[in-house]
């Protein structure tokens, strides 16, 4: 029998492991508004409720003095029935877990920082190739939680993340309604006149938007190939590997997340999708910007469907152009890439550790 209550114990202490070693890889801002996401999670407060200040503020010191402790650790074995698996071999995990109704998952993201997680299986699907886990309940998470994340031919979507980021959205445009394409979003979805029925119906949609998004991932690393991550571990932790990792993400949206919202006419994850259109993909990419605000105003029904298409076509050619510059540079290729892709951003913005002790 599976022992659940050890196994969470261990993923999670793996989590913090990964946080202790992480954790200055956020902004200060960021990283104060991942703490107290963490904190409501963790302590399982609602949504809509305010948290504790005082108590969020003595959660964070006792979390940063465990840290401390933890930040030359080993990752753990994950125990099952009188054995261990490796923390990062999902597929055999998942093989043990999935016919029990539980999921999960550990790999890399950005700046090569390990995610682990494990919750309840909502549904696996297959498409295109690939394996589908939808969670909902999480036991065991870390300081960052990606709604959906691609691993090699498996796809995770992992509802309750994508819940808590929507939240986080939506309360970032009550505090300042210039945002127009959320405004939009929100009022596909009757939130004035019930937030909780609103918000399940958004988690849904944006669940197949994400899959989109991941299902375009995989359609680019089949073209780009294993040279591509090469790439991003050589230069990790770098304003290189943001600008990476925005041309791929561009990419995905132009073969796959784009095309599919508009052939099922889903206006309200389009507008969704462009209201958090910023950072590093829309200084790469302004055109976009320019391109859903012909299609919203009426001008040109046709101007995101022809910026997917020649979207797909640009940054296949600006990807490979990159992976060429890789191969030519190798560990030099850093600077070189920054300058290639976009030589007047000042990209300092977008990568600026907190100070700590930790990172």
């Amino acid at each position: 029998m599976l022992n659940l209550g050890e196994l969470v114990n261990t993923v999670q202490k793996n989590c913090h492991i990964s946080d202790a070693r992480h954790a200055g890889d956020f902004t200060m801002c960021i990283f104060l508004l991942k703490m107290r996401e963490f904190y409501r999670w963790e302590h399982d407060i609602p949504l809509a409720n305010n948290l504790p200040k005082s108590e969020v503020g003595n959660w964070m010191q006792e979390r940063e003095h465990m840290w401390s402790d933890l930040e030359e650790s080993s990752f753990e074995q994950l125990p099952f029935e009188g054995r261990t698996l490796d923390p990062f071999d999902a597929d055999t995990v998942n093989r043990e877990l999935v016919p029990q109704g539980y999921v999960y998952s550990g790999g890399y993201g950005r700046f090569c920082k390990p995610h682990f997680f494990l919750g309840t299986l909502l549904k696996k699907e297959r498409r295109a190739g690939y394996t589908i886990y939808i969670t909902s309940c999480e036991f065991a998470r870390d300081l960052e939680a990606p709604p959906a994340m691609l691993q090699g031919k498996t796809i995770y979507v992992r509802q309750e993340s994508v819940r808590r980021f929507l939240w986080e959205k939506i309360e970032e445009w009550r505090w300042n309604r210039k945002n127009k394409a959320m405004e939009r979003a929100l009022a596909c979805y009757d939130f004035e006149l019930d937030a909780a029925s609103a918000l399940e119906r958004m988690t849904q949609n944006e669940t197949e938007a994400m899959i989109a998004h991941e299902l375009g991932e995989g359609l680019a690393g089949e073209e780009l190939g294993p040279d591509w991550q090469r790439m991003l571990a050589t230069i990790s932790r770098s304003k290189a590997e943001i600008m990476v990792r925005a041309v791929r993400d561009i990419l995905a949206d132009c073969l796959s997340t784009l095309p599919t919202l508009l052939a099922k006419n889903n206006d309200a994850a389009l507008h969704f999708y462009f209201a958090n259109f910023g950072g590093m993909r829309k200084h790469l990419f302004p055109e976009a910007i320019d391109a859903y605000q012909r299609w919203v105003a009426g001008q040109d029904r046709k101007a995101l469907p022809t910026l997917a298409a020649s979207g797909a076509r640009r940054w296949r050619e600006t990807a490979r152009a990159l992976l060429t510059l890789y191969l030519d540079r190798g560990e030099q290729a850093g600077d070189a890439i920054e300058k290639m892709l976009e030589p007047t951003v000042d990209t300092t913005s977008f990568c600026k550790p907190k100070p700590s002790s930790n990172s």
